[in-house]
């Protein structure tokens, strides 16, 4: 596979800092130049990651294993949680 070639104009500051850049990690210039381009382009070239299929007996399985609350500490989440309710501002019709 060939590459293609690209001659690129940029202002002297950014030359310089790209020069700089490269210098100091001992990498050419056109190297610096091509990870950017390929950094700028990911996102709209990469697709979304797939999450992993489970299926439903692998489903079942994990779901047995998950941690369970006790009577005692599942009413003190539903305590915790109409009290935290209550601290909430009203909400004001809009109407009014």
């Amino acid at each position: 596979m060939k590459d293609d070639h690209l001659t690129l104009r940029l202002p002297r500051d950014l030359a310089r800092a790209l020069a700089r850049w490269a210098r100091e990690r001992g990498v050419p210039k056109s190297r610096v130049v091509r990870e950017a381009v390929a950094r700028y382009l990911a996102p709209a070239t990469a697709s979304p990651p797939t999450p992993p299929l489970v299926t439903a007996a692998e489903l079942a399985e994990r779901w047995a294993r998950l941690p369970r609350l006790t009577p005692e500490e599942a009413g003190e989440v539903s305590e915790d949680l109409a009290a935290a309710r209550r601290e909430l501002p009203k909400i004001r019709n809009s109407w009014e």
